[in-house]
């Protein structure tokens, strides 16, 4: 009987949390295997209607990654795009922070109104904005650069930096802060020194989201830039690898799967953190 509850007690989280979780698992992969598999098959197999799609079964073939390398700007794009997506998060970061302090410490008229109506500026459509957005890069001169990306993505990635973060700033007790003003520390220093360091989890959720955003985006960066060496990573694959109605799959898959590296790497290394950041500004 001993030995029967000690092997139902083992076994336990096998049928209570692994098997019930493994179809979300699969589900969340799945995207990601087909990606892997398309990337390295051969185009004979690969436009073979009558050939599985799910495994590669007449060799391997490193060919859509050498097209990537040699007959397109694909590390220019990946290059451009990590240089974008680095600047505005870390720009929008910054300003989520200098915003979000004040609304969620001081008391003055309006803040909870004003907090809401940040949040609610980034639940429009970027589809909306990026007519009277052209009309700015173009008279500040930046259309055609990377810069116009830089100056326009903080449009949708700061409303919610700062609300994010709000939620975050609003999970520390004040005591902390109000024990370094009688110490004499001034606003300033009481948010770098004593605020800031107890909300490393909120900043880097914030940074992450703000990342994964702009490596993700796709309008403004077709609009605002047009040399094809100074697109990113997302509209370069698309206007290159699609001509017509010619579809290079599996140049496209290999794109797809080195894109989606930078992002997977940095969720592996702060998953915790992000998740502690979204939890805790969720509940406040």
């Amino acid at each position: 009987m001993n030995s029967l509850t000690r092997g139902w007690r083992g076994s336990r989280p096998l049928f209570t949390l692994y098997l019930p979780t493994m179809p979300f698992v699969l589900f969340a992969l799945f995207p990601l295997y087909f990606m892997f598999v398309t990337s390295f098959k051969k185009n004979a197999e690969l436009y073979d209607v009558t050939s599985v799609p799910f495994w590669i079964g007449r060799g391997v073939t490193f060919g859509h990654y050498e097209l990537l390398s040699k007959d397109t700007f694909f590390w220019s794009w990946f290059v451009n795009s990590l240089m974008v997506s680095v600047a505005a998060s870390l720009i929008s970061v910054v300003l989520g922070i200098l915003a979000a302090y004040p609304l969620a410490r001081l008391k003055f008229p309006g803040a909870e109104s004003f907090g809401v109506a940040i949040f609610i500026t980034y639940l429009v459509p970027p589809s909306l904005l990026f007519l009277p957005l052209s009309t700015v890069v173009n008279r500040l001169g930046l259309s055609d650069s990377l810069w116009a990306l830089v100056v326009t993505y903080p449009t949708f990635l700061v409303p919610f930096c700062t609300w994010l973060l709000m939620g975050y700033f609003r999970t520390v007790p004040k005591e902390i802060e109000e024990c370094a003003m009688l110490d004499g520390c001034n606003r300033l220093q009481t948010l770098i020194r004593i605020l800031l360091p107890v909300a490393v989890p909120g900043v880097i959720c914030a940074a992450l989201f703000a990342f994964t955003l702009s490596w993700n985006e796709f309008l403004y960066s077709l609009v605002f830039v047009s040399p094809a060496e100074l697109k990113t990573l997302t509209v370069g694959v698309f206007s290159e690898l699609i001509r017509g109605d010619i579809y290079y799959w599996g140049a496209l898959m290999a794109g797809a799967c080195i894109g989606s590296f930078p992002i997977v790497i940095a969720y592996v290394f702060f998953l915790d953190y992000y998740v502690s950041g979204l939890t805790a500004g969720a509940v406040k």
